[in-house]
């Protein structure tokens, strides 16, 4: 019997979540909610006593899977790695599928998030770069080719 009835969110932990909002909200997701969570439940889940977190909720435009941004309030944040590349171990990405590839990645360039690599196409079928976001959140965009 499967266990998974669907894929509801990624999370990711951010310092700044008005500039990691902002940056997901222009690249076209809208904001479903923010709150802050802290008590009993948010202890025991994410086992860290005494934490307090602000959480915004985003949904891209068609609904669907949805992205958590979230700031510790307390405790303090620990830092990660924000070059790290893609060989690295743990979560490398979040990926978009987005309408034009060129549009989406200059105006990120625009907006001083540049490209890791380049743009490159798979197989005639996609057309894929990867964009550093806000804290080195690497943000995968594709465009379908054909």
């Amino acid at each position: 019997m499967p266990h998974v009835r669907r894929f509801d969110h990624v999370g990711l932990t951010v310092a700044d979540l008005d500039v990691v909002t902002a940056f997901f909200v222009a690249l076209g997701l809208e904001v479903e909610g923010r709150t802050f969570v802290e008590g009993e439940f948010l202890d025991t889940v994410c086992g860290i006593p005494g934490s307090r977190t602000e959480i915004v909720m985003l949904k891209p435009p068609n609904d669907g899977t949805r992205l958590e941004l979230a700031r510790f309030v307390r405790p303090d944040s620990v830092p990660g790695s924000p070059a790290a590349m893609a060989n690295e171990l743990g979560l490398r990405n979040v990926a978009f599928e987005v309408d034009d590839l060129r549009a989406a990645v200059d105006w990120a360039a625009a907006e001083g998030y540049g490209l890791v690599g380049g743009i490159g196409e798979y197989e005639g079928t996609w057309r894929m770069a990867y964009v550093r976001g806000p804290e080195g959140i690497v943000v995968s965009l594709a465009e379908r080719v054909s």
